[in-house]
């Protein structure tokens, strides 16, 4: 399951895991960002903020996931990943391999800097 603040003004959504990740978690983010992904184009970015990855509950979990990247990935400038699990690290180098979003790792309780590294390299639009 996931806390999910999603600000309209900024278009950036923050994604906070609490347990193994599931199917319905995907279909829930997707439902959250599509309708705001179809209307301005774009999701200026994605946090990811949890202390450590808790691991998907099924290999469907897994599969979702990987799908969610896949349709998303373009229509996302942004992704930070706030977390002190070495899943951070490696996000960052290995996923920006297959995906057009810039992606960073931060510390955990780097949320603010993480906000604010969207903001300043431009993932925003133009006011």
């Amino acid at each position: 399951m996931f806390n999910v603040n999603f600000d309209l003004t900024s278009g950036i959504i923050i994604i906070q895991p609490h347990e193994k990740l599931s199917s319905e978690d995907f279909h829930m983010v997707s439902d959250a960002i599509d309708p705001y992904i179809e209307k301005h184009g774009k999701l200026n970015g994605i946090i990811i903020a949890v202390k450590a990855f808790p691991g998907w509950d099924s290999l469907n979990a897994m599969v979702e996931h990987f799908r969610f990247v896949k349709a998303h990935h373009y229509k996302v400038s942004c992704v930070a990943i706030v977390t002190d699990s070495i899943v951070g690290e490696l996000g960052e180098r290995i996923a920006s391999h297959f995906v057009n979003a810039t992606i960073k790792h931060f510390a955990f309780g780097e949320l603010d800097n993480a906000k604010n590294w969207i903001k300043q390299i431009n993932c925003l639009p133009n006011e």
